[in-house]
This record gives C-alpha cells, sequence and structure tokens, in this order.
C-alpha cells in the first residue's frame, strides 16, 4: 500500500505547535541564559549556577520531590489496586480525580484556613489536649499539600496499568504454591511497574518546579528550583540567571524521563523482530 501523499499536510499543524510552543521557549531560555542584567553576553549565570548556593538549592528540590514522590507512591498504589478489586471501580477513580480539576490556588487557599491557628486541625489538636500547633509554614504542611495535589496523577496511571492484569496470572501463580507477597513481587508488581514509571513522570518532574506551595504554605521557608526561578524573573529581574536555573531544569526533566522512559519490546516473527 502507497502512502498519503497528502498525509504531511496533516502534519503541519503539529510541527507548527512543536515550533512554536516547545522549541521556540526552549531556544529563548537557552538565549537568555547567557545573558546579564544588562543584556551582554556572558558565562557568569553559569559560574554562578555551580556554586555552594544553588548546588544547595538544587538539592533540596530533588530531596523534596523525591519525598513527595515516594509518599505519593506509598498512599496510591494499594489505593489503586484496591480500586481494582471495587464493583465501583470507574465511579471510585472519578472521585480521586475530581480534585484535581479544582484551580491549584484555590486549594492551596483552602489549606491555610484548615492549617491556621485557628483552623479545623489545631482545633482538632486543642480538643484531644495536644494544644495548637503551628501547622502551616512548615515543611510538614508543604509536603501533605504537595502529596495531596499529586496523589490523583500517581493512582490514575498505576491503576490502568494493575487493571488491564490478566486475573488469569495471579491465579496461575497462587495454584503452583506462590504466598500473596511473592505473586505481589514476581507478578503483579513487575507487570504494572510502567504504570509506576508514569506516575513518577506526573508526580515527581512538576515537584521539582514547585513555587505556589512553596510561597503560600511553607511561607518560603522552603526554597526550590521552581521558587527560584520566580524569584529570579519577578522579584530581582535577573531574566539571565532564571533562565540559567530554567535550563538545568529542564534537563533535569530529560533526564528523568529518559531513566523512567518505558521500553516498548516489538513483536517477532520468524525469529526476527519487527
Amino acid at each position: 500500500m502507497k502512502d498519503n501523499p497528502s498525509r504531511p499536510l496533516y502534519l503541519v499543524p503539529y510541527y507548527l505547535w512543536i515550533a512554536l510552543f516547545v522549541i521556540t521557549p526552549i531556544a529563548l531560555i537557552f538565549y537568555f541564559s547567557f545573558l546579564d542584567l544588562t543584556g551582554t553576553f556572558t558565562l557568569e549565570n553559569y559560574k554562578n549556577f555551580f556554586s555552594s548556593v544553588y548546588l544547595r538549592m538544587t538539592l533540596s528540590s530533588f530531596w523534596y520531590a523525591f519525598l513527595i514522590t515516594l509518599i505519593t507512591i506509598i498512599i496510591a498504589y494499594p489505593t489503586a489496586y484496591w480500586l481494582t478489586k471495587t464493583k465501583h471501580k470507574q465511579l471510585w477513580l472519578l472521585l480521586i480525580i475530581i480534585p484535581s480539576w479544582i484551580n491549584l490556588l484555590l486549594k492551596a487557599y483552602a489549606f491555610i484556613g484548615i492549617f491556621g491557628l485557628y483552623g479545623p486541625a489545631n482545633k482538632l489538636l486543642h480538643a484531644i489536649g495536644a494544644g495548637p500547633w503551628q501547622i502551616l509554614f512548615t515543611d510538614f504542611s508543604f509536603i501533605f499539600v504537595a502529596v495531596y495535589i499529586f496523589i490523583p496523577f500517581m493512582v490514575l496511571p498505576i491503576f490502568n496499568s494493575l487493571d488491564k492484569i490478566n486475573p488469569a496470572l495471579v491465579d496461575a501463580s497462587r495454584d503452583l504454591g506462590a504466598s500473596s507477597f511473592t505473586t505481589f513481587r514476581r507478578v503483579i508488581f513487575p507487570l504494572a511497574i510502567n504504570g509506576v514509571k508514569s506516575g513518577v513522570q506526573a508526580v515527581f518532574i512538576p515537584a521539582l518546579s514547585l513555587f505556589v506551595i512553596t510561597r503560600l504554605i511553607a511561607g518560603n521557608k522552603v526554597i526550590t528550583l521552581g521558587t527560584a526561578i520566580e524569584q529570579q524573573f519577578l522579584v530581582t529581574q535577573n531574566w539571565g540567571m532564571g533562565s540559567t536555573i530554567a535550563v538545568f531544569l529542564i534537563l533535569f526533566m530529560v533526564i528523568i524521563m529518559m531513566l523512567t522512559g518505558q521500553k516498548e519490546k516489538g513483536g517477532s516473527l520468524n525469529g526476527k523482530t519487527k
């Protein structure tokens, strides 16, 4: 069958979109990263990034992103597994996804009220005799809110992977004498690993660049790469340094996507890979 000669025409909008909204912004960020405050070409921004201040900020960003992702997996995996066993699993899944439709700022302000000194959380602590605590503007509140926000993005891909597993494989494992833990470790988890990888991409990468939550919930006590970029662009007006941080952030994202990428195996016919 011959290829349709008009097929490339259908790809024109796609290529235009990629060129205008992916390649061009990245190229502009890369260009501005070589400029100083006066618009002069310089490598000082890259030199500054490797200073102790920005290296500590980078390590801190990775640490918080790792914690958020790990806690999200610990909560999302059993939740997704339980959903696959329920009768109305699509309805329960929808109830988990619905909060992700709410604007991020609205959720952040809601948690400011919940974790405030006179909010429901402290009223509950006071009722049990624990006394009021400074929950807001702490690492705990930042991680808690971030995990709450990212939970749906971890549950959905894991649920899809678990739901596609053939129940006959699990039954066969148990019939062969494998324990529940062995069945999970040798059958269920390997077959659902692509869902975990997709969830890590959907959570870890955005967690690296959080800045709204760090401002409103953590009170700037948690500084991430996203916070630094926002500060460089909007506060100090140093677009060059902000672009340099963004360049490294994009690089980190590409590396993470490569490490968590899903390798599709092609089928074989007569011993040859198709």
